[in-house]
């Protein structure tokens, strides 16, 4: 999927609604334990009832790589009923050196069929642009995370006083571009967004930490929105565990609608 084609579903939607999807067996409804497939009958009521509403969807790898073979069979079937026209991402923060993650670039984009995939910057240029080599799929790097741990390295700041997170946000514009490049910035940091957003002003962010962490909507359309609008905000817990009865499902749908309606409102207003 390209950024126009990304948008027009934006502007079609009125959402940049990214649900997270983090399907865990100790916390998905007891009744559906009875399944074959729990975890795929618990991620196919959620795209059933919130596909309406985003615009991606985003699977963690580990909640699938935690259940072995099986679960990787899962995450192949959960990312084969999304619709073609959202956006997909594998959350699987692959890095590592160039032919190791070349193989990870055709596990998920070949294999799976993917359009992004999120990426860790530490190892440097050879370690993310072997993802870049795929034309119509996206890395999203990390850059400025929402994780208390976060402050460890990335807010680092050099004898010139730029923050380390920054410098992985200047050095990366020289591997790829607004058309196949996004970057992970951290709804917990809305003072920062701003910021970001001055160093990489056209590409897009994929922003966790709204709502379950606190972030604010508001202030991520306020300092992050450009003019393709340039976010898909993560929400995860916050809707796929909104119930743990028979209607979570249904509860589901009812917290990306809230979302929807408010992304709605900051479009109108910043777009």
């Amino acid at each position: 999927m390209n950024r126009a084609a990304l948008f027009s579903e934006i502007k079609q939607k009125s959402s940049f609604l990214c649900v997270g999807l983090d399907p865990d067996l100790s916390k998905i409804p007891k009744h559906l334990l009875q399944e074959k497939d729990p975890i795929f009958s618990f991620c196919r009521a959620i795209i059933e009832e919130t596909a309406e509403f985003a615009v991606a969807y985003k699977p963690n790898i580990a909640f699938f790589e935690a259940l072995g073979p099986k679960g990787w069979e899962t995450l192949q079937k959960v990312e084969e009923i999304i619709p073609r026209e959202i956006f997909t991402i594998a959350d699987a923060k692959r890095g590592d050196i160039g032919n190791t993650s070349k193989l990870y670039a055709k596990a998920f984009f070949e294999k799976m069929n993917f359009d992004s995939v999120t990426v860790a910057p530490y190892m440097g240029a050879d370690s993310v642009t072997p993802f870049l080599e795929f034309e119509g799929k996206w890395v999203i790097l990390l850059a400025l995370t929402s994780n208390a741990g976060s402050m460890d390295f990335q807010l680092i700041k050099d004898e010139k006083g730029k923050p380390f997170y920054q410098s992985v946000l200047e050095k990366s514009q020289s591997w790829g571009t607004p058309e196949n490049m996004m970057y992970v910035v951290g709804a917990t940091r809305g003072e920062l967004i701003a910021e970001v957003r001055k160093v990489v002003p056209d590409n897009f962010f994929l922003v966790p930490g709204v709502g379950a962490q606190g972030g604010s909507l508001e202030e991520v359309a306020k300092y992050g929105m450009n003019a393709t609008c340039g976010l898909l905000v993560n929400s995860s817990r916050g809707i796929i565990y909104a119930s743990g009865e028979k209607d979570f499902a249904k509860a589901a749908r009812m917290e990306a609608q809230k979302l929807q309606a408010e992304m709605k409102r900051l479009l109108d207003i910043y777009l």
